[in-house]
């Protein structure tokens, strides 16, 4: 009998530990469910007031004027295009370099010296200021190198600034692969690089989107590394197209441009007194922010449509 009310008093016991357990689950999501409508709700406030704020100068004029003294004249051209061919540059430059360290470190690294200094590196830019690649990028790009204030350049340092984040984003991509999957292309006479290539990385690639759309969304916005490197905070002319009428139709001379970029600008119109210089800020903002949203989206639809043909 005291055994059988012990036993009864333990159930007791655990049945209290469970309902507090349960309760305590329950607060923590529902205080994680405000916190989240909270801080939605200052972001959409915060974006409606930037947009109501600069509609009065979003237009076709705005669009492709280039900077004025004038704040009624002065337009977002250079800086959005610079953005573009900054971003561009960026991202053909991290994404090979980052999905390759990403395949190395998790399919051949092992334990040897090399991928160990590579992880190493690798924490180490994580943990990085963004500043501190720009006066990386001052001495060595542009000084040692003699790149320049250039495109090229800002695409560089932006590439080493999201590049952590590909890589890990890769390793976590193709170790969350099941291991069958890689005994099964080897049953089939597969060698290594065939069963990664044929197998393994269609299966991760939607993932590996996932980690490029997200360092992507910050190179877009970066200002402190761009101004340490010379960015222009006025520029009234545009690089040289890449494509030429004349032979051979390509030309890789608007890497060695000058440029700015939409950060700065709106930094430069944010610092000025002139309300109408905050209106082209706000407005700057909105086409920002439309140009991040169409990247990420642009990134998702290839995701999704990746994946189902996968699926299919």
């Amino acid at each position: 009998m005291a055994q059988l009310e012990m036993t009864t008093g333990e159930r007791q016991e655990r049945r209290s530990t469970l309902s507090r357990r349960q309760l305590l689950s329950s607060a923590f999501a529902i205080l994680g469910l405000l916190v989240f409508f909270a801080a939605t709700l200052i972001l959409v406030a915060l974006i409606t007031q930037m947009t109501i704020q600069g509609a009065p100068r979003l237009n076709w004029k705005f669009l492709t004027s280039f900077p004025s003294s004038d704040p009624l004249q002065a337009g977002i051209l250079a800086a959005w295009v610079g953005s573009l061919l900054v971003i561009v540059t960026t991202m053909f430059v991290a994404v090979p370099l980052g999905v390759a360290a990403g395949i190395y470190l998790e399919e051949y690294g092992g334990t040897n010296w090399l991928a160990g200094l590579i992880e190493i590196n690798v924490t180490n830019l994580a943990g990085v200021p963004s500043i501190v690649y720009g006066l990386l990028a001052l001495g060595f790009f542009n000084q040692q190198l003699g790149l320049g204030e250039s495109v090229l350049t800002a695409g560089l340092t932006l590439a080493l600034l999201i590049l952590p984040i590909v890589i890990v984003t890769t390793r976590e991509a193709l170790r969350a692969i099941p291991s069958s999957l890689r005994e099964a292309a080897y049953a089939l006479g597969s060698s290594k690089w065939q069963m990664i290539w044929d197998h393994v990385l269609p299966y991760s690639f939607g993932s590996i989107l996932t980690g490029i759309i997200i360092g992507l969304s910050r190179a877009i916005g970066e200002t402190a590394p761009l101004i340490t490197i010379g960015a222009l905070t006025f520029i009234a002319f545009l690089p040289p197209l890449p494509i030429q009428p004349q032979f051979p139709f390509i030309s890789f001379e608007w890497l060695k441009a000058p440029f700015t970029v939409m950060p700065i600008q709106m930094f430069n119109w944010v610092s000025r007194p002139d309300p109408e210089f905050q209106a082209n800020a706000a407005a700057a903002g909105v086409v920002l922010i439309f140009m991040t949203l169409t990247l990420n989206g642009f990134a998702i639809f290839l995701r999704y449509r990746f994946r189902k043909g996968i699926k299919w």
